[in-house]
């Protein structure tokens, strides 16, 4: 047996410092996230004091008990789910096919359909000329408002393109046509069953970005029963920020203040576990979908 080569002083240090580094950045990356969850669980008067927390040291959960208790949460929560998948879905159905059209050499026009596409990534038509083009098609205070203005992202669809330019080769496409293959067999018996990472980047992409969207839900929606998550705890907020408008007595100004303050970190945590718990289910795919998406620009 080949003698297993000894490692120089040198390659030992090499290691044991890029060890050293790589967990200072991930305690320095880490820590904040890890900070936000012990301060949605403790006191605020423990949090105000600016003190590094390792552990919860006094519990107080009146943020979250606000927070459930509130009666537009749950509502909220099931149209972000509803407006996310829908959203992804027919996102999914105008990205992909489209990359691969404007993938293929023989797309007659294709250079300027993404002359215009990306000129698009640069220059928009406005906020008021949008809301008045999602007026006249009639979707304001509908879910289509939410899931169809910005169903096809640019950037998305050049990545994708990317992705079947590099993996598909064209000695593959002359060979299934030698067999008898139309286009459309092609597209979806060849070219999606080598797509599956690259398809699960962009439903992690687009999930998160319809989750997260609350400035069309306060341009186009006017029912809180149509709000999504996200606008539901900005009202949240809102209401338990206090005010001078109505006369209070120290203590409920006290509870109000504290409650407050935590809700901050309550709010986080609790728009956020959602995607946290989707992400571990595609992250296997996410790196080498991303880097095989953009070898080519």
């Amino acid at each position: 047996m080949r003698r297993k080569r000894k490692e120089s002083l040198e390659d030992r240090a090499f290691h044991i410092g890029n060890t050293v580094i790589m967990v200072l950045i991930g305690a320095v990356m880490l820590y904040p996230l890890y900070y936000i969850v012990l301060a949605s669980v403790t006191d605020p008067t423990v949090v105000n004091t600016g003190k590094l927390l390792l552990y919860p040291e006094k519990i107080y959960l009146e943020g979250y008990k606000a927070a459930f208790e509130y009666g537009q949460l749950f509502t909220g929560f099931a149209n972000s789910v509803l407006y996310t998948a829908v959203g992804t879905v027919i996102s999914i159905f105008l990205t992909i096919p489209g990359a691969y059209a404007l993938s293929r050499k023989d797309l007659r026009g294709r250079n300027a359909v993404m002359f215009l596409c990306t000129f698009t990534m640069f220059f928009s038509g406005g906020m008021v000329p949008t809301y008045m083009l999602v007026n006249q098609l009639g979707l304001i205070d509908t879910m289509w408002a939410m899931v169809l203005p910005g169903a096809l992202s640019v950037y998305n669809l050049i990545v994708v393109r990317t992705f079947f330019q590099t993996n598909i080769p064209e000695e593959l496409l002359e060979a299934a046509k030698m067999d008898g293959c139309t286009d459309l067999k092609f597209f979806w018996h060849i070219a999606l069953k080598v797509s599956g990472t690259i398809i699960a980047v962009m439903v992690l992409f687009y999930a998160v970005g319809l989750w997260n969207s609350y400035f069309n839900a306060i341009m186009y929606l006017n029912s809180r029963s149509r709000m999504p998550l996200q606008a539901v705890l900005r009202d949240l907020l809102i209401l338990n920020t206090v005010t001078n408008e109505l006369p209070i007595d120290a203590t409920e100004t006290v509870d109000r203040m504290m409650r407050a303050d935590q809700l901050k970190y309550c709010v986080i945590i609790i728009s956020t576990v959602p995607m946290m718990v989707l992400y571990p289910f595609i992250q296997k795919h996410f790196t080498k979908g991303v880097m095989i998406g953009s070898i080519k620009g």
